[in-house]
């Protein structure tokens, strides 16, 4: 069995036994995300808070806010 697979299960048994296909869904979906979002830090992939304001504003500015 392949570690992903394997974590995979140990997610879902940790579910409620009426969870729903969607929960379970969502739940391997933001674990997915939460593990990209490390490894995008631990390869540099990160802004400052600084970096972020200023795209934010420039994304504020172009939507007319």
């Amino acid at each position: 069995m392949t570690k992903a697979k394997a974590e995979a299960l140990e997610l879902i048994k940790q579910l409620p036994d009426d969870v729903t296909t969607g929960t379970i869904m969502e739940e391997l979906f933001f674990k997915q995300q939460v593990e990209k979002g490390l490894q995008d830090a631990v390869e540099g992939r990160v802004l400052s808070h600084q970096e972020l304001k200023e795209r934010i504003a420039r994304w504020r500015k172009s939507a007319g806010r």
